[in-house]
């Protein structure tokens, strides 16, 4: 499958060079902007596979338009640049680039780098999403627990009893452990 590209570059000439080269390795070049100001409304008209930005030094405007990519419409984001500075280099990929390539726009390299900057974001949403899991595991967990902590103290039983019966009346009412646990919850909020 050919990944859709949308090309952001200020530079006319070099834009043409970059969509020639992505079009070499096998890229399909859906859209072209010039400014980072259209790059939000570009990606949800075009909905690109991989956004590419060539620019001499990204500014504030580029980065906070990645921002919002990155967290509305997440893809890989490549940047090519020429600036080598640390801290914008760090901002950029904070900001979400998947890969900040400083000097290194050349027809050869092109396809080498976006399957790099794909691989990279995969691998990114991978650990987000483990790590949305996980958080929402802890939170439903605490529910558990407070719910366990609500029966022990008016049933005064052991937390193995109040687990279990927490387990036997989800079981009976076909419900997730953690809808019972809220329902406890709720129920000794009014009581109380």
């Amino acid at each position: 499958m050919n990944l859709r590209v949308l090309v952001v570059d200020n530079d006319m000439e070099r834009s043409d060079l970059l969509r020639t080269a992505l079009q070499n390795a096998g890229y399909l070049v859906v859209a072209e902007v010039d400014s980072a100001v259209d790059i939000v409304a570009q990606v949800r008209a075009v909905k690109p596979d991989v956004i590419v930005i060539d620019r001499d030094s990204p500014d504030r405007d580029t980065l906070e338009h990645v921002c919002m990519i990155t967290r509305d419409e997440p893809r890989p984001i490549v940047m090519f640049t020429q600036d080598h500075n640390q801290a914008l280099m760090r901002e950029a990929l904070q900001a979400g680039v998947s890969a900040y390539v400083v000097d290194g726009l050349s027809a050869e390299r092109v396809q080498g780098i976006v399957n790099v900057a794909v691989a990279r974001f995969e691998q990114w949403q991978g650990l987000r999403e483990e790590l949305n899991q996980a958080q929402a595991s802890l939170a439903e967990r605490k529910v558990i627990d407070r719910a366990k902590g609500i029966l022990m103290k008016q049933r005064r039983c052991s937390e193995d009893e109040a687990y279990r019966l927490l387990r036997k009346t989800a079981m009976d009412r076909n419900e997730r452990l953690v809808q019972v646990a809220e329902n406890i919850i709720a129920m000794a909020s009014l009581l109380t």
